[in-house]
């Protein structure tokens, strides 16, 4: 069977310890796609909604996936599941989104550096 014609069961879970899933997706599934996937399911009742997959990262063995790579490429340089036909698990989570005080807090501290000599 050739990586491209594998299918991966996948179920997300979401830091409240709740599921997404699973779904059956396609080794060539980008892990952008995946992302679309959860944005679509995501729960109306949770408090933390994200709002694009910019917001979401998806952990899998421990390593975060890029949003470029497919889910068999993932599998290839760490393997997502050990037992073929098994449902993977991969962690979601959230970034909270950045409000306009906290880009002002961050633009401030940059431009607020020491320009101390010791002589």
């Amino acid at each position: 069977m050739t990586g491209n014609q594998e299918q991966f069961e996948i179920k997300f879970r979401l830091t409240d310890g709740s599921d997404i899933g699973p779904k059956s997706f396609p080794a060539a599934t980008s892990i952008a796609t995946l992302k679309e996937s959860i944005l679509a399911q995501w729960p109306k009742d949770k408090e933390n909604v994200p709002r694009t997959i910019k917001d979401l990262k998806l952990i899998s063995a421990g390593k975060i996936l890029e949003n470029n790579k497919t889910v068999g490429e993932c599998q290839s340089q760490s393997p997502l599941c050990d037992t073929p036909g098994t449902v993977t698990t991969m962690h979601v989570v959230v970034q909270p989104p950045t409000t306009d005080k906290d880009k002002k807090a961050a633009n401030d501290a940059a431009h607020h550096k020491c320009g101390c000599v010791i002589l």
